[in-house]
Parts: C-alpha cells; structure tokens; sequence
C-alpha cells in the first residue's frame, strides 16, 4: 500500500543542471521523482544515481516494450540501478509482461513494477484511429487485469478511471496516476486530467506530477500546497 511520500514529482526536462538545481529544493521525506526517457537518454545511469545520492527514491519511466527476451534484460538492467520503481506497457502482452516480472523475482533488488494501459494524453477518438474499438476506459481495465493476473505490483492510469479500477482489483494492487492539474492550473498537452485532492479520493496509491511543480516560481511551496490538499488541511481561498 502507498505511504506517506504519495508524490511523485516529473523530472520532465532536458537540463541536468535544472534537474539538481530543482530538487534541491525538494525534501526527499516529502516525495519522489520520476526520470524519464528525455533525461535518461541524455545522462543515463549517472544521472540516476546522482538523484539517488541526494536521498530520492527514483521512479524509472521507460516504458519497455519489446520483445519479451529484451524487457527480460532491459528490466534486469533497470533493478540493478536500485530504482524505487519502473515502468513497462501492458500492451506488450502477458509473455512480456510475465518475463518482466522474472527479471524482478531474479533480481537483489526488486522494485515496484507497474504497468501503463492507455497514456493519460490519449482520448476515444485516439483509440479509434489504432483500430482499438473500446472506449479509454474499456481499455484500461482490460489491461489493468492482465497486468493483474501476470504479477505486476500495479498500473499507470488516468485518475478518471480509478473508480472503476479499484471495484475490479485487489485493493492492495497500486494505482499510479499522472495527468494531475490542481485546481486553476492549465491542462497542456493532457487529455484525461484531475486535481490532486480528487485523485486521491478516488483510489489513486500515488500522483505522478510534473509541471505544475517544476514549473512553479517555487517549487517546494507547491508542493505543500498540494500535499495539504491531498491531506484535507488545505486552507481556505475564502
């Protein structure tokens, strides 16, 4: 079950010396990060670990899908970074997904293993274009439940669907959210979006939230408020 630091912030930006400067101004016991494909592409390994040494535990969001023998390997790799967490797309299939999981269960270390189902900048009429005839929703819970029933500790998901997520799995299996605006803040290049305090009220373990913090005049200060909401000690805008 999710604990106390329930926010992940998105180190999505190409600049490491913005990504130190950032969490720098972060408290490690108040949240994690996420390191994407932008910023591992540009640093790799190093970055991670240079994350990991100023106390943050690294959400790795690389979204491996491949062949089942490469995510074998690509995950293998990923656990030997000491991540927190990873990310592979359910899509890929059970085989796929089932060989991530052996890669996990071989591993010293293990972090969560969480699957994607439909990105939260994805609509219907985008499903439609694939040739997928289901509904975003549909969709996510078809492949919420393979990634179920094939061992992952949970998915990545749209908050809007969480509802009817958690009627449909156990309730210790984990519900990653991104697509988090809170309240006034603009919705960019996302499609399937809520605040922060709704997402948690849906079943939402942990909030995966980028700009409207690293973007913020300050960033720390954002990141309390929001942590107040999800709380219910939000203060009053009366």
């Amino acid at each position: 079950m999710p604990d106390n630091k329930r926010i992940i912030v998105a180190l999505d930006m190409d600049d490491q010396d913005k990504v130190i400067k950032l969490i720098d101004q972060l408290n490690p016991d108040q949240c994690r990060v996420k390191i994407g494909k932008e910023l591992f592409t540009l640093y790799g390994p190093e970055l991670v670990r240079q994350v990991q040494s100023k106390g943050f535990d690294v959400f790795l969001d690389l979204k491996f899908h491949d062949i089942p023998h490469t995510v074998y390997k690509a995950v293998r790799a990923a656990c030997a970074l000491n991540v927190w967490m990873l990310t592979i797309h359910a899509s890929g299939g059970a085989e796929m997904l089932r060989a991530a999981k052996t890669a996990v269960s071989e591993s010293n270390h293990k972090p969560l293993l969480v699957a994607v189902t439909v990105l939260t900048s994805m609509a219907d009429e985008d499903l439609v274009v694939q040739g997928i005839q289901r509904t975003t929703e549909e969709q996510v819970l078809r492949l919420a439940s393979l990634a179920q029933g094939c061992g992952m500790d949970g998915v990545v998901c749209s908050a809007s669907e969480t509802l009817s997520l958690r009627k449909l799995l156990s309730d210790d299996f984990l519900l990653v959210t991104p697509g988090i605006r809170p309240a006034g803040d603009e919705v960019q290049d996302q499609k399937r979006v809520v605040t922060p305090g709704q997402a948690v009220l849906s079943g939402s373990s942990y909030l995966v939230i980028g700009r409207p913090i690293t973007q913020a005049r300050r960033p720390i200060e954002k990141l309390h408020q929001i942590l107040a909401e999800i709380s219910g000690t939000a203060p009053s805008l009366c």
